[in-house]
């Protein structure tokens, strides 16, 4: 019991943390007099579990971490990651009007604001990743590959193309897996990467078992996803819920069923743990966060 109140103290600790650095690094509300920067503020602040950001700072736990490149990492994998819900948001996507508890930014500003709050993001991500910092400019350099490479078309970009793609059609578990290793996983390896390279002293046998760590976890979450898409309602979601059985897509539930698909999350979660066997206590918060996806209700 006293582990679990530690890991939500620390949880809550961290999400403050996350809060207070956008705060700070985002661009003030008056810099410009159109609705662009307010929107960003509006999208960025006050919502979300800021999963990915905690991926980074419990990885950059496991070695003596700059903390001006973990600041400026989490920062820059939350605005890839809201980015992506802006514009997933938008009638020619996803199209719905419930993020976070609160409109999307489509319907509380316009859709134009929408897609240049995402392009804003989108830039303002590797902005941040190359501010100077005390990290050797080859482990920088890394980490700004890390991210385009997740958030580009053979990552989150190209598996929300399959997912559109295959509205309506059905895929079997090789093909499902491949389209949410690219559109949900990618990005919660980056997030897990950069933590790891913000540490000038992790070596590259650390940084795969990491990856080895993230990959599990990220199709974990993914596949809970689609279980609390069926099973909880929108109010304790935050976002519009059975949206994706109403558009006919592929899910997990869909192929599994329900329960077996809740087993299959259980099971990635224990070999993501499994690959942090060489790691000492300082990964604690990494596998209390491997926990917390397959136990959260939103």
């Amino acid at each position: 019991m006293k582990q679990r109140s530690d890991f939500t103290s620390w949880q809550k600790q961290a999400q403050t943390y996350t809060e207070q650095t956008l705060i700070r690094l985002l661009p003030p509300a008056s810099q410009l007099p159109a609705p662009l920067i307010e929107a960003m503020h509006y999208v960025m602040l006050d919502g979300g579990k800021r999963l990915r950001p905690m991926l980074v700072l419990a990885a950059s736990e496991l070695g003596n971490a700059i903390t001006e490149a973990v600041d400026y990492a989490l920062a820059a994998v939350e605005c890839i990651h809201i980015y992506s819900l802006v514009h997933d948001d938008m009638p020619e996507m996803d199209n719905d009007s419930l993020r976070h508890g609160k409109a999307a930014c489509h319907i509380q500003y316009t859709p134009a604001t929408a897609l240049l709050v995402g392009d804003a993001l989108q830039s303002m991500a590797f902005s941040l990743l190359s501010q100077p910092t005390s990290l050797a400019a080859t482990r920088q350099l890394h980490m700004i590959q890390t991210l385009a490479q997740a958030a580009g078309c053979n990552g989150m970009a190209g598996g929300q193309a399959i997912d559109l793609a295959h509205v309506g059609l059905s895929l079997n578990q090789t093909e499902l897996e491949r389209m949410h290793q690219m559109k949900t996983s990618a990005l919660i390896r980056a997030a897990v990467t950069l933590g790891g390279l913000c540490c000038q002293d992790i070596d590259q046998l650390a940084l795969t078992a990491l990856d080895n760590y993230a990959t599990h976890l990220g199709l974990a979450f993914q596949v809970i996803d689609d279980v609390l898409d069926y099973e909880q309602d929108s109010h304790i979601l935050g976002k519009t819920a059975g949206k994706d059985a109403q558009a006919n897509k592929p899910t997990y539930v869909s192929l599994m069923g329900l329960t077996t698909a809740r087993q299959y999350a259980e099971n990635l979660v224990q070999k993501a743990i499994d690959a942090l066997a060489g790691f000492d206590q300082r990964a604690v918060h990494l596998r209390s966060l491997a926990q917390f996806v397959v136990a959260r209700n939103h």
